[in-house]
Protein backbone atom coordinates (compact mmCIF):
# COMPACT_ATOMS: atom_id res chain seq x y z
CA UNK A 1 0.00 0.00 0.00
CA UNK A 2 2.62 2.59 0.87
CA UNK A 3 4.64 1.26 -2.27
CA UNK A 4 1.92 2.06 -4.74
CA UNK A 5 0.79 5.29 -2.71
CA UNK A 6 4.66 6.61 -3.18
CA UNK A 7 4.55 5.71 -7.32
CA UNK A 8 1.50 7.55 -7.75
CA UNK A 9 3.41 10.33 -6.17
CA UNK A 10 6.47 10.02 -8.39
CA UNK A 11 4.38 9.35 -11.23
CA UNK A 12 2.31 12.62 -10.80
CA UNK A 13 5.99 14.36 -10.29
CA UNK A 14 7.17 13.12 -13.48
CA UNK A 15 4.21 14.05 -15.43
CA UNK A 16 3.96 17.38 -13.87
CA UNK A 17 7.86 17.68 -14.55
CA UNK A 18 6.96 16.58 -18.26
CA UNK A 19 4.37 19.03 -18.78
CA UNK A 20 5.93 21.76 -17.09
CA UNK A 21 9.24 21.14 -19.64
CA UNK A 22 7.25 21.10 -22.48
CA UNK A 23 5.65 24.17 -21.22
CA UNK A 24 9.15 25.79 -20.68
CA UNK A 25 10.39 25.04 -24.21
CA UNK A 26 7.43 26.16 -25.48
CA UNK A 27 7.77 29.66 -23.85
CA UNK A 28 11.36 30.01 -24.65
CA UNK A 29 10.53 29.22 -28.68
CA UNK A 30 7.86 32.44 -28.26
CA UNK A 31 10.66 34.57 -26.56
CA UNK A 32 13.07 33.57 -29.31
CA UNK A 33 10.26 34.50 -32.16
CA UNK A 34 8.86 37.85 -30.35
CA UNK A 35 12.14 39.00 -30.15
CA UNK A 36 12.13 39.10 -33.97
CA UNK A 37 9.09 40.26 -34.44
CA UNK A 38 10.11 43.24 -31.99
CA UNK A 39 12.72 44.36 -34.12
CA UNK A 40 10.49 44.12 -36.94
CA UNK A 41 8.06 46.06 -35.44
CA UNK A 42 10.39 48.31 -34.94
CA UNK A 43 11.22 48.83 -38.52
CA UNK A 44 7.76 49.18 -39.43
CA UNK A 45 7.25 51.60 -37.21
CA UNK A 46 9.90 54.01 -38.00
CA UNK A 47 9.05 53.82 -41.66
CA UNK A 48 11.27 51.74 -42.92
CA UNK A 49 10.87 48.89 -45.59
CA UNK A 50 10.27 46.09 -44.06
CA UNK A 51 10.50 43.78 -47.04
CA UNK A 52 13.90 44.70 -47.65
CA UNK A 53 14.79 43.59 -43.86
CA UNK A 54 13.25 40.25 -44.31
CA UNK A 55 15.08 39.41 -46.98
CA UNK A 56 18.32 40.77 -45.96
CA UNK A 57 18.61 39.76 -42.51
CA UNK A 58 19.13 36.47 -40.76
CA UNK A 59 15.82 34.48 -39.48
CA UNK A 60 16.47 32.92 -36.49
CA UNK A 61 14.39 29.83 -37.78
CA UNK A 62 14.41 28.30 -41.78
CA UNK A 63 10.79 28.75 -43.11
CA UNK A 64 9.99 31.19 -40.99
CA UNK A 65 6.52 32.35 -42.12
CA UNK A 66 5.79 36.30 -41.72
CA UNK A 67 3.26 38.23 -41.40
CA UNK A 68 1.99 41.71 -40.57
CA UNK A 69 -1.96 42.54 -39.79
CA UNK A 70 -3.58 45.43 -39.57
CA UNK A 71 -5.03 46.26 -35.90
CA UNK A 72 -8.42 45.61 -37.87
CA UNK A 73 -7.29 42.10 -38.70
CA UNK A 74 -6.46 42.77 -42.18
CA UNK A 75 -3.53 41.05 -43.57
CA UNK A 76 -1.42 43.64 -45.27
CA UNK A 77 2.02 41.65 -45.42
CA UNK A 78 2.80 38.12 -46.05
CA UNK A 79 6.02 36.52 -47.29
CA UNK A 80 4.89 33.09 -48.61
CA UNK A 81 0.90 33.27 -49.20
CA UNK A 82 -1.12 35.64 -51.72
CA UNK A 83 -2.96 38.22 -49.58
CA UNK A 84 -6.21 37.29 -51.88
CA UNK A 85 -5.91 34.01 -50.21
CA UNK A 86 -5.83 35.19 -46.46
CA UNK A 87 -9.34 35.99 -44.79
CA UNK A 88 -9.15 38.37 -41.62
CA UNK A 89 -7.16 37.40 -38.59
CA UNK A 90 -8.82 39.14 -35.92
CA UNK A 91 -9.91 35.86 -34.15
CA UNK A 92 -7.08 34.29 -34.64
CA UNK A 93 -5.87 33.11 -31.16
CA UNK A 94 -2.30 34.50 -31.06
CA UNK A 95 -3.37 37.69 -32.41
CA UNK A 96 -6.56 37.86 -30.43
CA UNK A 97 -4.09 37.64 -27.33
CA UNK A 98 -1.26 40.41 -28.84
CA UNK A 99 -4.42 42.93 -29.23
CA UNK A 100 -5.43 42.24 -25.67
CA UNK A 101 -2.55 41.51 -24.05
CA UNK A 102 0.21 42.52 -26.08
CA UNK A 103 1.50 39.18 -27.11
CA UNK A 104 0.38 35.58 -27.47
CA UNK A 105 1.87 32.41 -28.74
CA UNK A 106 -0.49 29.44 -30.16
CA UNK A 107 1.22 25.73 -29.91
CA UNK A 108 0.55 23.12 -32.72
CA UNK A 109 -2.45 24.86 -34.36
CA UNK A 110 -3.51 24.22 -37.95
CA UNK A 111 -3.61 27.08 -40.59
CA UNK A 112 -6.54 28.05 -42.27
CA UNK A 113 -5.31 29.41 -44.95
CA UNK A 114 -3.09 26.65 -45.89
CA UNK A 115 -3.40 23.18 -43.97
CA UNK A 116 -0.46 23.19 -42.73
CA UNK A 117 0.42 23.02 -38.61
CA UNK A 118 2.37 26.28 -36.85
CA UNK A 119 3.92 27.30 -33.70
CA UNK A 120 2.49 30.86 -33.75
CA UNK A 121 3.86 33.88 -31.82
CA UNK A 122 2.70 37.34 -32.76
CA UNK A 123 3.43 40.88 -31.00
CA UNK A 124 1.19 43.86 -31.00
CA UNK A 125 2.80 47.26 -31.94
CA UNK A 126 1.00 50.81 -32.49
CA UNK A 127 -0.37 50.91 -35.54
CA UNK A 128 0.25 46.48 -36.77
CA UNK A 129 0.73 43.21 -35.29
CA UNK A 130 3.63 41.12 -36.35
CA UNK A 131 2.87 37.44 -36.14
CA UNK A 132 6.05 35.32 -36.99
CA UNK A 133 5.16 30.61 -37.63
CA UNK A 134 7.41 28.07 -37.51
CA UNK A 135 6.10 25.39 -39.44
CA UNK A 136 6.07 21.50 -38.15
CA UNK A 137 8.88 19.45 -38.80
CA UNK A 138 10.86 16.39 -37.06
CA UNK A 139 13.74 19.43 -36.32
CA UNK A 140 10.43 21.39 -34.41
CA UNK A 141 9.30 18.24 -32.80
CA UNK A 142 12.95 17.29 -31.73
CA UNK A 143 13.28 21.20 -30.25
CA UNK A 144 9.79 20.98 -28.03
CA UNK A 145 9.43 17.25 -26.51
CA UNK A 146 10.55 16.86 -23.29
CA UNK A 147 13.84 15.74 -22.15
CA UNK A 148 13.50 11.73 -21.32
CA UNK A 149 17.00 11.60 -19.98
CA UNK A 150 15.74 13.49 -16.73
CA UNK A 151 12.47 11.46 -16.16
CA UNK A 152 14.00 8.22 -17.16
CA UNK A 153 16.93 8.84 -14.36
CA UNK A 154 14.12 9.89 -12.12
CA UNK A 155 11.77 6.46 -12.81
CA UNK A 156 15.15 4.87 -12.10
CA UNK A 157 15.95 5.81 -9.02
CA UNK A 158 12.39 5.62 -7.94
CA UNK A 159 11.76 1.96 -9.06
CA UNK A 160 16.16 1.23 -6.76
CA UNK A 161 13.94 2.73 -4.37
CA UNK A 162 10.70 0.83 -4.24
CA UNK A 163 12.88 -2.63 -4.25
CA UNK A 164 14.79 -1.40 -1.23
CA UNK A 165 11.92 -0.04 0.76
CA UNK A 166 10.28 -3.51 -0.62
CA UNK A 167 12.81 -5.84 1.08
CA UNK A 168 12.84 -3.39 4.27
CA UNK A 169 9.68 -3.27 4.84
CA UNK A 170 8.91 -7.12 4.20
CA UNK A 171 12.09 -7.68 6.96
CA UNK A 172 10.84 -4.69 8.95
CA UNK A 173 7.15 -6.55 9.06
CA UNK A 174 8.23 -9.83 9.78
CA UNK A 175 10.11 -8.18 12.76
CA UNK A 176 6.91 -6.48 14.20
CA UNK A 177 4.95 -9.69 13.66
CA UNK A 178 7.52 -11.74 15.50
CA UNK A 179 7.55 -8.61 18.21
CA UNK A 180 3.50 -9.27 18.35
CA UNK A 181 4.04 -12.63 18.69
CA UNK A 182 5.99 -12.42 21.48
CA UNK A 183 4.01 -9.59 23.14
CA UNK A 184 1.00 -12.23 22.78
CA UNK A 185 2.66 -14.97 24.24
CA UNK A 186 4.11 -12.82 27.21
CA UNK A 187 0.59 -11.75 27.60
CA UNK A 188 -0.87 -14.95 27.66
CA UNK A 189 2.04 -16.14 29.96
CA UNK A 190 1.42 -13.34 32.44
CA UNK A 191 -2.26 -14.00 32.43
CA UNK A 192 -1.88 -17.62 33.22
CA UNK A 193 0.88 -16.52 35.96
CA UNK A 194 -1.97 -14.36 37.28
CA UNK A 195 -4.83 -16.62 37.35
CA UNK A 196 -2.47 -19.25 38.78
CA UNK A 197 -1.70 -16.64 41.60
CA UNK A 198 -5.75 -15.94 41.85
CA UNK A 199 -6.26 -19.53 42.17
CA UNK A 200 -3.58 -20.29 44.70
CA UNK A 201 -4.87 -17.16 46.71
CA UNK A 202 -8.61 -18.56 46.25
CA UNK A 203 -7.67 -21.89 47.90
CA UNK A 204 -5.73 -20.83 50.63
CA UNK A 205 -8.73 -19.58 52.50
CA UNK A 206 -11.41 -22.52 52.10
CA UNK A 207 -7.99 -25.18 52.75
CA UNK A 208 -6.71 -23.78 55.79
CA UNK A 209 -10.48 -23.86 56.93
CA UNK A 210 -10.73 -27.12 56.31
CA UNK A 211 -7.53 -28.02 57.96
CA UNK A 212 -8.88 -26.27 60.93
CA UNK A 213 -12.27 -27.62 61.38
CA UNK A 214 -10.70 -31.67 60.98
CA UNK A 215 -7.49 -30.95 63.17
CA UNK A 216 -9.93 -29.83 66.03
CA UNK A 217 -12.39 -32.72 64.91
CA UNK A 218 -9.25 -35.12 64.95
CA UNK A 219 -7.23 -33.56 67.77
CA UNK A 220 -9.42 -35.67 71.09
CA UNK A 221 -10.67 -32.82 72.24
CA UNK A 222 -14.28 -33.90 73.94
CA UNK A 223 -17.14 -31.38 71.69
CA UNK A 224 -20.47 -31.27 71.76
CA UNK A 225 -22.75 -32.79 69.34
CA UNK A 226 -23.86 -29.45 67.75
CA UNK A 227 -19.86 -28.53 67.86
CA UNK A 228 -19.02 -31.47 65.62
CA UNK A 229 -22.48 -30.55 63.26
CA UNK A 230 -21.42 -27.51 62.74
CA UNK A 231 -17.39 -28.35 62.16
CA UNK A 232 -18.61 -30.82 59.58
CA UNK A 233 -21.06 -28.31 58.10
CA UNK A 234 -18.38 -25.60 57.48
CA UNK A 235 -15.65 -28.13 56.31
CA UNK A 236 -18.55 -29.16 53.77
CA UNK A 237 -19.10 -25.62 52.75
CA UNK A 238 -15.87 -25.25 52.02
CA UNK A 239 -15.55 -27.94 50.32
CA UNK A 240 -18.26 -27.06 48.19
CA UNK A 241 -16.61 -23.64 47.27
CA UNK A 242 -13.75 -25.45 46.06
CA UNK A 243 -15.41 -27.52 43.70
CA UNK A 244 -17.14 -24.54 41.78
CA UNK A 245 -13.77 -22.75 42.09
CA UNK A 246 -11.91 -26.01 40.11
CA UNK A 247 -14.89 -26.42 37.42
CA UNK A 248 -14.61 -22.47 37.20
CA UNK A 249 -11.33 -22.23 36.43
CA UNK A 250 -11.67 -25.54 34.26
CA UNK A 251 -14.53 -23.80 32.22
CA UNK A 252 -12.22 -20.84 31.71
CA UNK A 253 -9.34 -23.25 30.47
CA UNK A 254 -11.81 -25.04 28.10
CA UNK A 255 -13.00 -21.87 26.55
CA UNK A 256 -9.34 -20.03 26.16
CA UNK A 257 -7.02 -23.40 25.02
CA UNK A 258 -9.82 -25.90 23.76
CA UNK A 259 -12.19 -23.79 21.40
CA UNK A 260 -12.37 -25.80 18.98
CA UNK A 261 -12.82 -29.28 21.15
CA UNK A 262 -16.18 -27.71 22.92
CA UNK A 263 -19.33 -28.88 20.43
CA UNK A 264 -21.46 -26.44 18.74
CA UNK A 265 -25.62 -27.59 18.24
CA UNK A 266 -28.61 -26.45 17.40
CA UNK A 267 -29.61 -24.18 20.92
CA UNK A 268 -33.11 -22.71 21.42
CA UNK A 269 -32.58 -19.37 24.50
CA UNK A 270 -35.87 -19.57 25.22
CA UNK A 271 -35.51 -22.90 26.34
CA UNK A 272 -32.45 -22.34 28.59
CA UNK A 273 -34.58 -19.17 30.09
CA UNK A 274 -37.29 -21.19 30.84
CA UNK A 275 -34.84 -23.85 33.08
CA UNK A 276 -33.62 -20.45 35.22
CA UNK A 277 -36.89 -19.55 35.80
CA UNK A 278 -37.74 -23.11 36.99
CA UNK A 279 -34.34 -22.99 38.95
CA UNK A 280 -35.43 -19.45 40.64
CA UNK A 281 -38.78 -21.40 41.37
CA UNK A 282 -37.44 -23.97 43.77
CA UNK A 283 -35.21 -21.89 45.63
CA UNK A 284 -35.30 -20.40 49.62
CA UNK A 285 -37.91 -17.97 49.24
CA UNK A 286 -35.15 -15.24 51.27
CA UNK A 287 -33.24 -15.79 48.32
CA UNK A 288 -35.50 -16.02 45.73
CA UNK A 289 -36.07 -13.56 42.59
CA UNK A 290 -38.96 -12.87 40.19
CA UNK A 291 -38.26 -13.61 36.97
CA UNK A 292 -39.77 -11.07 34.27
CA UNK A 293 -38.94 -12.09 30.46
CA UNK A 294 -40.29 -10.07 27.06
CA UNK A 295 -38.90 -12.69 24.76
CA UNK A 296 -41.52 -13.40 22.81
CA UNK A 297 -40.29 -15.01 19.36
CA UNK A 298 -38.49 -18.50 19.59
CA UNK A 299 -34.07 -17.40 19.38
CA UNK A 300 -32.13 -19.99 18.04
CA UNK A 301 -28.86 -19.87 17.59
CA UNK A 302 -25.59 -22.66 17.15
CA UNK A 303 -23.67 -22.84 20.09
CA UNK A 304 -22.77 -24.65 22.92
CA UNK A 305 -26.07 -24.71 25.25
CA UNK A 306 -24.15 -25.29 28.14
CA UNK A 307 -21.89 -22.29 28.18
CA UNK A 308 -25.24 -20.28 26.97
CA UNK A 309 -26.89 -21.53 29.61
CA UNK A 310 -23.72 -20.43 32.18
CA UNK A 311 -24.00 -17.02 31.08
CA UNK A 312 -27.97 -17.13 32.02
CA UNK A 313 -27.00 -18.75 35.26
CA UNK A 314 -24.09 -16.35 35.78
CA UNK A 315 -25.75 -13.15 35.74
CA UNK A 316 -28.91 -14.65 37.69
CA UNK A 317 -26.66 -16.06 40.63
CA UNK A 318 -24.92 -12.53 40.65
CA UNK A 319 -27.97 -10.71 40.58
CA UNK A 320 -29.21 -12.99 43.90
CA UNK A 321 -25.95 -12.62 45.25
CA UNK A 322 -24.77 -8.90 45.62
CA UNK A 323 -27.74 -6.67 43.92
CA UNK A 324 -30.25 -7.14 46.96
CA UNK A 325 -33.22 -6.24 44.56
CA UNK A 326 -36.27 -8.34 44.09
CA UNK A 327 -36.82 -8.48 40.49
CA UNK A 328 -34.86 -9.99 37.16
CA UNK A 329 -35.73 -8.98 33.09
CA UNK A 330 -34.53 -10.47 30.32
CA UNK A 331 -35.88 -9.02 27.16
CA UNK A 332 -35.15 -9.49 23.38
CA UNK A 333 -33.79 -6.66 22.09
CA UNK A 334 -32.78 -7.76 18.63
CA UNK A 335 -32.94 -10.93 16.19
CA UNK A 336 -32.26 -11.22 12.70
CA UNK A 337 -30.15 -14.02 10.29
CA UNK A 338 -26.84 -12.77 12.17
CA UNK A 339 -27.32 -12.71 15.95
CA UNK A 340 -29.60 -11.94 18.75
CA UNK A 341 -29.14 -9.18 21.28
CA UNK A 342 -29.91 -9.92 25.15
CA UNK A 343 -30.52 -7.47 28.36
CA UNK A 344 -30.50 -8.99 31.08
CA UNK A 345 -31.51 -6.53 34.54
CA UNK A 346 -31.74 -6.56 37.92
CA UNK A 347 -33.51 -3.61 40.05
CA UNK A 348 -30.74 -3.73 42.88
CA UNK A 349 -28.61 -0.97 43.98
CA UNK A 350 -25.76 -1.21 41.58
CA UNK A 351 -22.32 -0.17 41.40
CA UNK A 352 -20.17 2.66 41.79
CA UNK A 353 -19.26 4.10 38.33
CA UNK A 354 -15.70 3.46 38.43
CA UNK A 355 -16.30 -0.25 39.15
CA UNK A 356 -18.14 -1.15 36.08
CA UNK A 357 -15.13 -1.29 33.46
CA UNK A 358 -13.67 -4.19 36.21
CA UNK A 359 -17.11 -6.44 36.68
CA UNK A 360 -15.79 -8.96 34.13
CA UNK A 361 -12.01 -9.34 35.58
CA UNK A 362 -11.13 -12.60 36.89
CA UNK A 363 -11.36 -12.61 40.87
CA UNK A 364 -12.70 -8.91 41.10
CA UNK A 365 -15.14 -8.51 43.72
CA UNK A 366 -16.91 -5.56 44.89
CA UNK A 367 -17.19 -6.32 48.25
CA UNK A 368 -14.97 -9.34 49.07
CA UNK A 369 -16.06 -9.91 52.56
CA UNK A 370 -19.56 -10.51 51.19
CA UNK A 371 -18.43 -12.25 48.37
CA UNK A 372 -17.08 -14.84 50.21
CA UNK A 373 -19.66 -15.09 52.82
CA UNK A 374 -22.23 -15.81 49.94
CA UNK A 375 -19.76 -18.49 48.20
CA UNK A 376 -19.06 -16.43 44.80
CA UNK A 377 -15.88 -17.81 42.93
CA UNK A 378 -15.18 -14.64 41.69
CA UNK A 379 -15.26 -16.04 38.24
CA UNK A 380 -18.70 -15.85 37.37
CA UNK A 381 -18.78 -12.76 35.54
CA UNK A 382 -15.42 -13.76 33.81
CA UNK A 383 -17.13 -16.89 32.58
CA UNK A 384 -19.99 -14.62 31.11
CA UNK A 385 -17.96 -12.59 29.37
CA UNK A 386 -16.26 -15.72 27.85
CA UNK A 387 -18.93 -17.78 26.97
CA UNK A 388 -20.08 -14.96 25.19
CA UNK A 389 -17.40 -14.05 23.07
CA UNK A 390 -16.95 -17.61 22.18
CA UNK A 391 -20.18 -17.34 20.49
CA UNK A 392 -18.97 -14.30 18.64
CA UNK A 393 -20.84 -11.84 20.74
CA UNK A 394 -19.74 -8.67 23.09
CA UNK A 395 -20.95 -7.97 26.31
CA UNK A 396 -21.24 -4.22 28.13
CA UNK A 397 -22.94 -3.49 31.62
CA UNK A 398 -24.23 -0.45 32.66
CA UNK A 399 -25.90 1.31 35.89
CA UNK A 400 -29.81 1.43 35.30
CA UNK A 401 -31.24 4.84 35.91
CA UNK A 402 -33.71 3.73 38.30
CA UNK A 403 -31.12 0.91 39.50
CA UNK A 404 -29.63 -2.15 39.25
CA UNK A 405 -27.67 -3.50 36.89
CA UNK A 406 -27.82 -3.87 32.65
CA UNK A 407 -26.15 -6.16 31.09
CA UNK A 408 -26.59 -6.05 27.13
CA UNK A 409 -24.38 -8.79 25.11
CA UNK A 410 -25.12 -10.25 21.58
CA UNK A 411 -24.81 -14.10 20.44
CA UNK A 412 -23.79 -14.56 16.68
CA UNK A 413 -26.48 -16.99 14.96
CA UNK A 414 -24.25 -18.49 13.04
CA UNK A 415 -20.85 -20.66 13.61
CA UNK A 416 -17.96 -18.50 14.61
Amino acid sequence: MLLAFSWAIVLCFIGFQYLREKEYKSEFLNAQLQQYNRHLLDIVEEGLSYEEYIATHDKPFDELRISIIALSGAVVYDNTLSLHALDNHRNRPEVANALAKGEGYSISRQSASDGREYFYAATRGERVVVRTAIPYSSTLHDLLKADWSFLIVMISITLVMSVVAYFTTRRLGKDIERVNHYEAELEKSQLKRQLTNNINHELKTPVASIQVCLETLLSGIVLSEEKRQELIERCYAHNDRLRRLLNDVSLITRMEDGSTLINRERVVINELIDEVAEELGVMPEEERMMLHTDVGEEVIVEGNPSLIGSIFRNLTENAIAYSEGKNIYISLLENNEKRCRIRFEDDGKGVEPEQLRHLFERFYRVDKGRSRQKGGTGLGLAIVKHAVQFHGGTISVTNRPDGGLRFDFTLSKRNI
